[in-house]
């Protein structure tokens, strides 16, 4: 089929992978969506997307490789420690426009199957060619990358991790919802002693604040080392919100330097995927 990528002509990628559905892929690429551009990382392990702003926030999505249905990575031609993955920055919303070209992929709910996807990628300065075909008609979008913006390393591994929850998404959702939007900041207490998790904001309203105790049934996990208390930019914690929607559970952890990761777990017919939120505190904390 004309603008199909055949066994043939598969040859001359790098990368290539293809779903079945494209409805998850498109939906894990929507959650990360608040910005155009976004870096992808392209490996044996998978796909991992990335979209960062204002140096102090960013998003990951990873979509593992046992994901797809068929999943090729040209090994290198030169076997070195220092090769590096293949990596590009693309337009994120031409990217989702591509992927909602036979529509409701955008939709979390059941209905009609979705369109297939096979994903082409031939290397640096070659354009990300997305395939999908419904019900016999197969569409072509070739669509520009340029070369890989260097994305912030948060450095989590590395880092002494204070508290950890782990909490199911909805409820989490929940909580959220009961905060005050209007507000600038939102501030996140973890402490050993209860009522052990907080969030506080403060608007024209006044102050809201919402405990949560660790014997809660919607706390899976509860570990806490020392109290942690920071106060983070609401506007860039929106972005950490979206995926609550999309995901089971999700992990609450910060670090010796209050730092803040929400690691989102998305259960899959093939697996589990995950999505990453890190956001840095603010430096004019008062409690500090």
């Amino acid at each position: 089929m004309e603008g199909s990528c055949s066994p043939i002509v598969d040859s001359q990628y790098v990368f290539v992978a293809t779903l079945e559905s494209v409805k998850i892929f498109a939906q894990l690429l929507r959650c990360i969506n608040f910005r155009e551009s976004s870096t992808w990382f392209l490996s044996s392990n998978g796909i991992k997307v990335t979209v960062e702003d204002a140096k102090c926030v960013q998003i990951n999505s990873f979509i593992k490789s046992e994901i797809f249905q068929e999943f090729f990575i040209r090994p290198p031609e030169v076997d070195t420690e220092d090769q590096e993955d293949l990596s590009f920055s693309v337009n994120l919303n031409v990217v989702l426009e591509c992927l909602n070209m036979f529509g409701g992929v955008g939709d979390s709910s059941g209905g009609s199957a979705s369109p297939s996807l096979k994903i082409c990628y031939s290397g640096y300065g070659h354009p990300l060619v997305l395939l999908l075909e419904d019900q016999g008609v197969v569409t072509d979008c070739q669509i520009k990358t340029k070369e890989a913006e260097e994305c912030l390393d948060f450095n989590f591994t590395n880092s002494k991790i204070i508290s950890k929850i782990i909490i199911n998404s909805e409820h989490l959702k929940d909580v959220f919802s009961e905060l005050d939007t209007s507000s600038e900041y939102i501030e996140f207490l973890i402490s050993p002693k209860d009522p052990k998790f907080q969030m506080r904001t403060t608007g024209p309203a006044g102050d809201c604040l919402v405990s949560v105790p660790s014997s809660s049934a919607m706390i899976e996990l509860f570990k806490c080392d020392s109290t942690s208390s920071a106060r983070y930019r609401l506007a860039m914690l929106k972005y950490g919100i979206k995926p609550l929607g999309l995901s089971e559970k999700v992990s609450v952890r910060m670090d010796d330097r209050d730092f803040l990761c929400l690691q989102y777990m998305v259960r899959t017919d093939d697996g589990p995927a995950f999505l990453e939120f890190y956001c840095a505190p603010e430096e004019d904390n008062p409690d500090r």
